[in-house]
């Protein structure tokens, strides 16, 4: 946390005035667009932020980001790829190379770089949801449920990882199918998912 104060106050000195309110201003038109889905818009109003300040590890973030929503995912990984070599330690870059993984059905990369996460942070979530997610891909279901009781018995309400667990059980044809779709549907009475699956 202390880190973090320090970074921001940082940040904020080296560009006080005019120049911090520039770098807000980009950045605030870029999320816009992005709420509009105009990633392409969103990726150019940073440009010149982004040529003045190619070594910023948000900014690269950020473009990993904005490339994977556009589907341009070769730009997302070299981006990313960026971001986790100027932080080292941070594995903010590390998820969002393994949702292209998985958006691209490279299921081997995505379970490599989940595995690099999870031994430095066993209950991590999103490495946890995203190697229950490519290993449900590969047909692995025993070891994605040996994950998911991890899981869910940190979080047992936890709807996406019971809707994990309910593809599971749809694929095995497992009796708590219907308990399990109810339960969903009690936790989140419009989910989309425990709706239209059907055993």
């Amino acid at each position: 946390m202390k880190r973090i104060v320090f970074i921001f106050f940082t940040f904020s000195f080296l560009f006080a005035g005019t120049e911090f309110d520039k770098i807000k201003t980009q950045y605030f038109k870029s999320y816009d667009y992005e709420q509009m889905g105009k990633y392409s818009e969103a990726i150019k109003v940073l440009s010149p932020l982004y040529r003045r300040y190619p070594k910023g590890y948000t900014l690269n973030l950020r473009f990993g980001w904005l490339f994977f929503l556009d589907k341009k995912y070769n730009n997302a990984i070299k981006y990313y790829q960026k971001a986790s070599l100027i932080n080292t330690y941070a594995l903010d870059p590390k998820l969002g190379l393994i949702r292209i993984y998985l958006a691209t059905s490279s299921y081997k990369k995505a379970q490599t770089t989940a595995t690099s996460i999870l031994k430095i942070d066993f209950y991590n979530y999103y490495a946890n949801l995203y190697m229950i997610k490519t290993l449900i891909a590969e047909r692995k279901y025993d070891i994605a449920s040996k994950n998911l009781e991890k899981m869910l018995a940190l979080y047992p309400t936890d709807v996406l990882f019971l809707e994990e667990l309910l593809r599971i059980y749809k694929y095995t044809k497992n009796k708590g199918f219907k308990k399990l779709q109810g339960d969903i549907l009690i936790l989140d009475p419009n989910n989309i998912m425990a709706r239209s699956v059907e055993t």
